[in-house]
């Protein structure tokens, strides 16, 4: 492959694997669906300053990227549902995360090694179905990227290493919270203690301008939210940022867990970064900043992590970055034996995987084999099956692709790792091509919704909702401008319905002046149930 057309074809595999799954889909639950929620939201007028579902104030993260996601469904809106504009701003942050992955791999590895770090995560397997949901922690990626890149660049240029720096521990400030943020400062800060490369006092000045540029990211939300209110800032601080990181979480567990998660999450990237570590040891490398720097970050983000109260795989992802950039050096010396088995297992499996699609696809749509594609339509009953030509096409188009790139691409060191993150972008394209309806069907709040509006009276006062979520609460407004009361408000003491949230064979306890007039669920959901029910006229 030759230096000219390496770039496209990686800017080719970046634009393939991030499109497809970005559109044509409602909110899914749980996180998609509150998150959307508060975006909501601020297109029907509400705060910036304090975040909101359904009218009441939810804090769970600043609002950056709410608010980016509301530019993005305002800017798309006249060819977009609201809800697919809103998700487009992903594309924009997951493309930023790339653009300073990219940069930090070149200030650390050298120029030529920058596109593939990006290939690198483009193949992390836990990046490709989080990389493309409504949800704030794409955002945060990027905020650790830029961070990445600042640390590597103040060897070379303090103040803009230093400017990068502070701009990234903004960004995760506004994006996740405090203790996101202090990850990126405990890092800086420990990086003169473990390597002399950091260790001067140029590096003292990049400090000095991480932190002036930091402070208005620090300082402008919460002076506003505290000037708004002063309990919601406390809350905030107290319940979603000191809580989450001071537990009562076992730390043991905590990392237990996460490392148990990395071996399929940061797949295949981890093993590459393993073999780095022992090439470096035994080349006494390292000390190197290409393997001091995201070493450090891997072993910070870690810990911190695992000392949080709650471990979800979603919070592993910044930890994809830094395995990323130490994975790098490992492609190139990699032996011929694991290259060509990674390169055969690679065209094997996602070969296997794409013709198991359309088998599965014909099941779906076409009904044939029947048995299969009635077993399809009983897991997720309610859908709509039948042949559309869109979907076909760019199903054919990717396939073709794919094996295209099989048949042209030449032999190289980076043909392996080029394979994978093609075969990810083959698979997850034909996945939300072809069965992006029938996975909505379930995901979506939109049909029980729908149902549920069948039959609710034509006149009402008020809905009081008991012990509904977020993302329950977020879907009733967006589809029907339902805002529910909690019970302990005022307002509700005239409502006249009244929907709660539980399992299928615990119904709630209710007073005898309700009367329970529908019950449903999200098609194939065999754990939730809605339950609404209208309180009766006293004779």
């Amino acid at each position: 492959m030759t230096l000219a057309l390496r770039p496209l074809l990686i800017a080719v595999l970046c634009l393939a694997w991030l499109l497809p799954g970005l559109i044509g889909h409602d909110p899914w639950k749980p996180d998609e669906a509150y998150t959307f929620g508060a975006v909501y939201e601020i297109l029907q007028g509400g705060d910036w300053v304090v975040p909101q579902i359904a009218g009441e104030p939810f804090l769970d993260k600043p609002p950056l990227f709410y608010l980016s996601a509301a530019v993005s469904a305002w800017l798309f809106s006249p060819i977009l549902p609201l809800h697919d504009g809103a998700r487009l701003v992903v594309g924009f942050w997951i493309g930023i995360a790339l653009l300073f992955c990219a940069l930090a791999s070149r200030e650390l590895h050298g120029e030529r090694r920058g596109l593939t770090a990006v290939l690198l995560l483009l193949g992390s397997l836990g990046l490709v179905v989080r990389g493309h949901q409504l949800i704030v922690d794409v955002a945060a990626l990027a905020g650790f990227a830029m961070a990445y890149y600042g640390a590597a660049l103040a060897l070379r240029r303090n103040v803009p290493g230093g400017f990068w720096l502070g701009t990234a521990c903004g960004l995760v400030f506004m994006t996740q919270g405090v203790p996101e943020a202090v990850m990126i400062l405990v890092i800086a800060g420990l990086l003169p203690l473990l390597s002399r490369h950091w260790r001067r006092p140029q590096y003292a000045a990049t400090l000095g301008v991480a932190l002036i540029a930091a402070l208005p990211w620090l300082a402008i939300w919460p002076a506003l939210l505290y000037q708004r209110d002063p309990a919601l800032l406390s809350a905030w601080l107290t319940a979603e940022n000191l809580a989450r990181f001071f537990g009562t979480r076992d730390m043991l567990a905590g990392l237990g867990y996460y490392l148990r998660t990395l071996p399929w999450y940061a797949f295949p990237v981890w093993p590459l970064a393993l073999w780095t570590l022992w090439r470096a040891r035994r080349m006494a490398q390292l000390g190197a900043p290409g393997v001091v720097l995201p070493a450090l970050g891997f072993v910070v983000t870690l810990l911190m992590l695992g000392s949080a109260a709650e471990q979800r795989e979603l919070y592993a992802l910044p930890m994809l970055v830094p395995l990323a950039l130490l994975a790098v050096p490992g492609i190139d010396p990699l032996r011929p034996g694991p290259a060509s088995g990674w390169h055969w297992f690679s065209i094997m499996a996602f070969t296997f995987f794409i013709f198991i699609g359309w088998f599965y696809w014909s099941a779906l749509e076409l009904g044939l084999p029947a048995k299969l594609h009635s077993h399809l339509h009983t897991i997720r009953p309610g859908y709509n099956f039948g042949f559309h030509w869109l979907p076909f096409v760019l199903g054919l188009a990717y396939t073709a692709a794919w094996f295209a790139l099989l048949a042209k691409l030449p032999r190289n060191a980076e043909r392996p790792l080029i394979i994978w993150a093609g075969g990810i972008a083959a698979v997850w394209a034909l996945l939300t091509t072809l069965f992006i309806g029938w996975v909505d069907t379930s995901k979506s709040y939109r049909s029980v919704i729908n149902d549920m509006q069948r039959v609710m009276p034509q006149q009402y006062q008020c809905v009081i909702g008991r012990d509904l979520g977020e993302a329950q609460r977020a879907m009733l407004h967006y589809f029907t401008g339902i805002r529910t009361q909690r019970p302990d408000n005022k307002q509700a003491a005239g409502c006249d319905l009244l929907l709660t949230q539980g399992v299928p064979l615990d119904e709630l306890v209710i007073a005898p002046e309700w009367k329970k007039i529908w019950e449903g669920h999200r098609p194939g959901d065999k754990d939730e149930r809605l339950r609404l029910y209208q309180r009766q006229v006293r004779k």
